[in-house]
């Protein structure tokens, strides 16, 4: 991580007139938030590799399995627009101890879910309070530490700890799914979720702090995602409606942020063009990246026919990678300015997606695991950059809200993504997942492109 990420994930996190308790307690602080956040990371990741067998089991179709992965992630996405400031309001210890809550027993309930609406109606329950868990998380770290060099070194292993749980997702996805059932990959979360809360005994209680709250452009936001998703989910009359539907939400959106004190998402940011770049970088990135290990999924059981666990291990060389490289890429950052590792990472990236137009059923399931390996080290290196990027190009007291946007931007991205290619496999998966690959590296050829045409060759100092 480097230096301008760490001083900015700490003004991100930092509260008022918090010392820094006992060693011991810190300790046990800092593995709570650890084990929270790699805890919503991991259950954005796990679920892909068992989709098949969930299917099976439930039915629902193509359309049932995305929206067994969107009712997570747009929850996730949508309401950690104002969830950093719900957690500044009741206090982060409690925020994360009442967000934990919710999420384990709605662990509970996807994995005693007797059918499909069931499964999809928990999976919102657990993103909206993984929207909580995740800030939440991060601030309680920040308090744990008075020191700076401490507080940055487990700000480090937090973000870290996000990273192992997104590459281990599929490997312990299909582990489960074989070894146990599909309700597996639900159930592992309810230890993981007493331990984390068994540890906050232990954590000082956060103080309260005023934080403003835009529930009208919340709501708005949520409606128009949801509404967008499911035109392009479910297509046909219904279809249109939504997206009616979506289209009027969008407008009132603007309306009211245009008009708020303290919008969810200040629309001025989008003037500054490091900050538009930066976020259309990262949306284009989540695209490629999260919506084709759903395609990819997918294309192993039911294409190849590998079982849930071959298919998550085919995903071990791309995601065993991302941690290494994106403590590289932020060292990259660091010494040569954002620009650079941003701009070589969605190059290596488009060429990555470009390979992997030639993988059809036929293709050797090793081979297809080393051809995805370009496509994620180049969306692992550009991630951190432009964090760096987007964080350094507004006030330092606005870093949190420009990184509640940007995060939020990348798991709606994600969420459109899956939607988007989830229909064009339906009709044909070969041909489907080839299209997917193409849009996914036009639109990272066009990011890539804004990116070097960002001022001077250290962007992150903008």
């Amino acid at each position: 991580m480097s230096t301008n990420q760490t001083r900015k994930v700490d003004e991100l996190a930092s509260t008022k007139g918090e010392s820094g308790p006992k060693s011991f307690s810190s300790a046990l602080t800092l593995t709570a938030g650890l084990l929270g956040f790699a805890l919503v990371c991991l259950d954005a990741s796990i679920v892909n590799v068992a989709l098949p067998a969930i299917g099976s089991s439930l039915g629902g179709g193509m359309s049932g399995l995305q929206w067994v992965v969107d009712a997570y992630t747009l929850a996730f996405a949508a309401l950690m627009l104002s969830t950093g400031a719900f957690s500044d309001r009741v206090g982060a210890s409690r925020a994360f101890a009442l967000g934990t809550t919710v999420f384990t027993l709605a662990s509970a309930a996807c994995g005693l879910a007797p059918n499909l609406p069931a499964l999809i109606g928990a999976r919102v329950v657990q993103g909206v309070a993984a929207a909580v868990v995740l800030p939440a998380s991060l601030a309680l770290v920040r308090q744990a530490y008075a020191d700076p060099a401490r507080r940055a070194r487990a700000v480090a292993a937090w973000a870290a700890g996000g990273s192992v749980a997104v590459a281990l997702g599929p490997v312990a996805g299909g582990m489960l799914t074989t070894a146990w059932d599909w309700r597996g990959i639900f159930f592992v979360n309810l230890p993981v979720g007493a331990l984390i809360l068994a540890l906050l005994i232990r954590a000082p209680r956060s103080e309260r702090r005023p934080a403003p709250l835009d529930l009208p452009g919340q709501v708005t936001a949520v409606v128009a995602l949801t509404a967008l998703t499911f035109a392009v989910i479910e297509g046909g009359t219904a279809g249109w409606a939504a997206l009616a539907v979506a289209v009027v939400a969008a407008v009132a959106f603007l309306r009211i942020e245009a008009r708020q004190p303290h919008p969810v998402v200040p629309l001025a940011l989008f003037r500054n063009r490091t900050v538009a770049v930066t976020v259309a970088a990262g949306a284009a990135v989540s695209v490629a990246f999260y919506s084709l290990v759903f395609v990819f999924s997918l294309f192993f059981q039911q294409v190849q026919g590998r079982s849930a666990l071959q298919a998550g291990l085919m995903f071990l060389p791309m995601t065993g990678l991302i941690a290494v490289t994106n403590v590289a890429a932020g060292k990259l950052a660091g010494r040569y300015g954002a620009r650079l590792p941003m701009v070589v990472g969605q190059g290596l990236a488009v060429v990555g997606l470009l390979l992997i137009l030639y993988v059809d059923s036929r293709t050797s399931p090793v081979l297809v695991a080393l051809l995805l390996v370009p496509m994620a080290l180049g969306c692992a290196l550009t991630v951190p950059p432009l964090t760096a990027a987007m964080l350094d190009a507004v006030p330092a007291e606005r870093a949190g809200l420009a990184a509640g946007v940007l995060n939020s931007a990348r798991q709606m991205a994600g969420a459109l993504g899956i939607a988007a290619f989830g229909a064009l496999i339906s009709d044909g998966f070969v041909a489907g997942m080839r299209l997917s690959l193409v849009i996914s590296a036009a639109l990272l050829a066009v990011t890539g492109l804004l990116s070097f045409r960002l001022a001077g060759p250290s962007a992150s100092s903008a």
